[in-house]
Formats: structure tokens, sequence, C-alpha cells
């Protein structure tokens, strides 16, 4: 019944300072509140993956107190306003996820715009027509500009950003504002209570930490979660074929050279290829099935996309193991990021599954050991549904197109690499385009709209002819279209180019909130 006092991250990286600074900063570390410990080795390098974000990180980074504008100029970091996909459907196809809701006037559902607009255009682009961002982010427009306070904008937005650089600045944010402990050691062994809990870890310089509540963030090394409790890992790469990144850091030619407004991903023969623009650089990786290709011809691919420039560049090879535990919480102990699992980067739910982890722990830490093992319980059945989450909004990317140029593809489409839960969705979704009652929790990490950009962005067809009452009257549908095209208009006008904003933000700073 004793309290829950003291609270000890192992491994630093994103998601270990992360998550420090959503419990510190919750529970009032600083003033005298939850005690939390981040044991980081010297040893062992971050992993740093992970240039990519969701809105979700404006809401936390708001939420520990850290400055906007020092964060875009310590991170390196841009907006994002989306991903563009190329080639994904048929080879020549371009599609956009955007991260606006649409600026809907009319509170129509938009699944009965969209049909109304396939009435009128069989060849209408999914997000062109229901959205305004899509055309801002194009033209490589910012989602605000410097008049706008810190996290405030006219179009929602996340962010790409140099993963070191974020872990650097989250260290120094944790250490200097919030009042977490660092400690440089490595952990040498665990210690266990009589109950099976870990009562302390000993550390190679002989330092014994104890703790009420452990948080694994030792990356895929898994000290805790893997080693110590040996908590099975479960495989989805019977779903995610792609088991390989080659990732290179690329200089703009100039300094002015334009600084895309979204992540945009290129489709090859086994797999694709990211490009995030940094504001100093970009990030380009090239994803893929080693079953499907070797490295030299995936080499070969990455040079063609960067004009035989590869050369100039030292690439890194990261290894992708896509899977999850088969619980996060054991006893008093929590897994959270690389630790907990990982899929391959499309669609970047790395770091936002870092958020979703943190934010549960920090809302739901138990007052004492004793009511642990329900929200223990409770917290492996959520997470588990986000995993399979994910795994089916990863794979609709791939197994809804219509590409035959490669095996890789083709396997993709075949029924048995599919997961039974997305199979079932998109059965129903051939005679009912996706609402929010296809879902099960109310706080979803893919909503509804985000199913619709992507599975109608690859030309999924619905029939709605079943459903006569999703159609909407002429004069409805050109208002509304109407207000759009005068939206996307005045936005064109009035926004600048992301690199202006970027650069003013880094001379003049934002104002605050």
């Amino acid at each position: 019944m004793s309290p829950i006092k003291q609270i000890a991250i192992v491994g630093g990286g994103t998601a270990g300072w992360l998550t420090a600074a959503r419990l510190a900063a919750h529970h009032k570390t600083k003033a005298g509140g939850v005690a939390v410990t981040l044991i980081e080795s010297s040893a062992v390098p971050i992993a740093g993956v992970g240039e990519g974000t969701w809105p979700t990180l404006r809401s936390t980074l708001s939420k520990i107190g850290v400055s906007e504008t020092e964060f875009i100029i310590k991170c390196d970091a841009t907006f994002k306003q989306g991903a563009r996909f190329d080639g994904w459907q048929t080879g020549s196809d371009s599609y956009f996820h955007a991260f606006a809701d649409a600026g809907n006037r009319t509170n129509l559902p938009l699944e009965r715009i969209w049909q109304s607009v396939k009435v009128h255009s069989s060849d209408a682009v999914y997000a062109n027509e229901i959205c305004f961002q899509a055309a801002i982010a194009q033209q490589g427009k910012a989602p605000k500009d410097i008049t706008h306070p810190e996290y405030d904008s006219v179009a929602n937005y996340a962010y790409h950003l140099d993963a070191g650089k974020f872990a650097t600045f989250m260290r120094e944010h944790c250490i200097n504002n919030l009042g977490v402990k660092h400690v440089i050691g490595h952990v040498e062994c665990v210690n266990s209570a009589t109950n099976g809990d870990i009562a302390s870890l000993t550390l190679q310089n002989g330092q014994i930490i104890e703790a009420d509540l452990f948080v694994d963030c030792s990356g895929f090394h898994a000290l805790l979660i893997g080693k110590h409790y040996d908590v099975p890992f479960i495989s989805q790469s019977q779903y995610l074929f792609a088991d390989t990144a080659l990732a290179v850091q690329v200089p703009y030619e100039h300094e002015s050279t334009p600084i895309a407004s979204q992540t945009i991903a290129t489709a090859q023969e086994a797999g694709w290829i990211w490009d995030i623009g940094l504001h100093e650089r970009r990030g380009v990786g090239h994803v893929y099935s080693s079953s499907h290709m070797d490295e030299k011809t995936a080499l070969d691919k990455l040079d063609v996309y960067l004009d035989g420039k590869l050369v100039d560049y030292n690439y890194r090879k990261i290894p992708i193991r896509s899977g999850h535990r088969e619980v996060l919480w054991k006893n008093n102990c929590v897994a959270i990021g690389l630790s907990a699992g990982f899929f391959e980067p499309l669609e970047a739910s790395a770091i936002a599954l870092i958020e979703l982890s943190a934010d549960m722990l920090t809302e739901q830490l138990p007052t004492s050991r004793y009511g642990m093992d329900f929200i223990a319980k409770r917290y492996n059945k959520i997470m588990n549904y986000h995993w399979q989450s994910i795994i089916d909004f990863i794979k609709l990317h791939y197994c809804i197109s219509k590409r035959t140029d490669s095996q890789f593809w083709i396997d993709n489409q075949h029924q048995n690499s599919i997961p039974e839960s997305l199979q079932a969705l998109l059965q129903h979704w051939r005679h009912q385009p996706p609402m929010h009652h296809d879902f099960a929790l109310r706080d979803e990490l893919f909503p509804t709209i985000s199913w619709q950009y992507v599975l109608y962005g690859m030309g999924f067809e619905t029939d709605f002819s079943g459903a006569p009452h999703l159609t909407i009257a002429d004069e409805v549908l050109n208002e509304y279209q109407a207000h759009n095209k005068k939206l996307i208009q005045h936005l064109s006008d009035v926004l600048p180019a992301h690199r202006e904003l970027i650069n003013k933000i880094k001379k003049y700073g934002m104002s605050k909130i």
C-alpha cells in the first residue's frame, strides 16, 4: 500500500526523455512530487531513428513546457503537414494524406461529400476534393505565419526533426526545468523482490538504484522487459515485409532551396524511399524487404533517387524487426519505445507511440503497488489494440495497391499476408465508407479521416448504390467545393513559403500563447 514515490527509467533517447518529461511535468517532480531518475549508459548510443512525427507532438511539447521556438531552432525542426505518396497505386500515381480535418463548413460527413464528388468525376483525387491542406502543402507553404503564437496555426501540423538533436534537447529540458535526476551508468544487474517485481538495479560502478516503478526505454536491448522478464517478442513479419533501411543525410544545394512541407514517400520495386526536409538538410532512406531485394540493388535504387550522388554520402544500415512484446507492462516494469516494439517508419508511428504510451502511464500512474496489476492489465489490452491498428494501417498502403510489376507488390496483395482484422474492414468498406463506428476507441492513433485519405487516395472503390442517403444535393456540393477553392486561394496568398517561415522563426522567434 506504500505510495509510488520513485520511478526509474532505463535508457535515454527519444523514448526515455519524452517519458521522463511527461511524468515529471505532470507529477511535479521539481516541486517534490514523484521522483524521476533516468539511467543512461555512455557506452550505448541512442538509436536516433524517427525524423517524422504526428500532430500529437505539439500537445506533448506544450504540456511539458517547451518553447516551440527553442525546439525548432535546437532540433533543426520544420513543419510537416502530412505525407505525399508517389507510385503506390499503379507506379505513376500520387496521393496525399493530410493532417487537416478538411475545414468542413457544412458539418456533413466527408463520405457524403466524396460520394457526391464521385458521381460527377470518377477520376477525382480524394485529398484535393475534401481538404485545402494538400494544395498548400504541395505549394511549399507553411501551415502558419510568424504572427501566429507558438503552437497556434491555420492548418494542423506536426514536425520533422533531427532525432539525435531532439534527444539532447529533451535531456537538457528534463534536467534543467523538470527536476529529472540523470545518472550516467551501465546496468549490470537487475535485482528482484520476493513477489517477482524489480526491487533495484545495480550499475557497473556499484551504485544501486531503487524505485517503485521501472520503465524500460533501453531500445532494442530491452534490458528489463526482454532480458530480465523474458517477455516474448511477437514478430509481424508475415504481414510487414520491409526489414531493412538504408539512411543518408543529404545537404541542400543552396541555402534558399525550398523545404518540403510534407514527408515524401516514393514506392520502389521492393519497398519505398522516404524524403524528409529539415532546415539544413534532408533525411532520405530506402526501406525494403531483403527477401525481395539484395542490399546492392537497394543501394542502386537509392542512388538513382539521389541523382547518382550516393557516393558523396555515408549511409547507415538499420535493421527493422517488425513486431512487439506480448505484454508491455509486467509486474512493476513498463516497456516504452523500441524495447516495446518497432515497425517500419511508414506513417511515422514510432514517436507517436512513445507519446501515447507515456501519456497513458502518466495519467494512469497507480497511487500504490496495490492498484498496479489492474492498471497494467488495462494498459496491455489497450496498447495491444493500438499495435494491431498500426499493423493494419501500414498494411493498408500495400495490400490495396494495383501494382503487379514485382513479387514484393504481388505478395503484399496476397490474402494470407493481410491480417484478418484488416480483411474484415476492407470487406465492410466495399459497401460502406469508413466511419468512426468502425473503431473501438475514442482516441484512435489513426482517426477515421486518415483511413479515408489512404483508402480513397489509392483508388479503393466503395459501392454507394445501397446508400442513397449518402448523396447530397448538387447545390450543397457546389457550395462546399467553392468554399474549398476560395480557402485554398486565400491561404496560397497569405501563407509564407516554408523556408521563409523557418528563417524568420530562427531570427525573430514566435510569440508565446
